[in-house]
């Protein structure tokens, strides 16, 4: 199975690329994991909805130019679905049962996804109601990949 995490911006916390780093080399024994980081549009603080937009665009279209026709797309979106541990895992057995063996999971920039990022993804999932920032989100997913993982192998980890 291969995993690839796209996300925007360059990773900087040293705690959060060790944590990061930590769960990839336990994810390795289940899977080939890929993290790829795309750069951020810089804008300035304030910016009007059409400004946004164009942000999110240029954004995705960084995004979509690392996703390739037969992966199956998880675009992180607070408006998505809220799944528990146990039926994200049970979703991800019942896809590679399927066939699919190359998954992309998304993470936009601060203000979020492009359009077009969502409308090629398969599924958006959300992580609750909460903002979170986006580099903690890389780190949040690839804990609960591992977790799908153990869960799905019946290994001690979940409670």
């Amino acid at each position: 199975m291969n995993i690839k995490i796209i996300s925007v911006g360059k990773l900087k916390e040293k705690y959060l690329i060790q944590g990061i780093a930590e769960y990839t080399k336990r994810l390795s024994k289940y899977a080939k994991i890929e993290l790829i980081e795309v750069p951020d549009e810089k804008a300035p603080e304030k910016l009007s909805d059409a400004e946004m937009r164009q942000v999110k665009e240029k954004e995705g279209q960084r995004i979509l130019a690392k996703i390739k026709e037969q992966e199956y797309v998880y675009a992180l979106a607070i408006e998505g679905k809220n799944p528990s541990s146990e039926s994200f895992a049970a979703e991800i057995d019942r896809l590679q049962v399927s066939g699919k063996s190359q998954f992309v999971f998304v993470i936009g920039g601060s203000l979020g996804l492009s359009q077009e990022v969502i409308k090629r993804s398969n599924t958006q999932i959300s992580f609750g109601k909460m903002t979170y920032p986006h580099q903690l989100m890389r780190l949040i997913l690839v804990e609960q990949i591992y977790r799908a993982f153990r869960i799905n192998m019946g290994e001690p980890y979940h409670k």
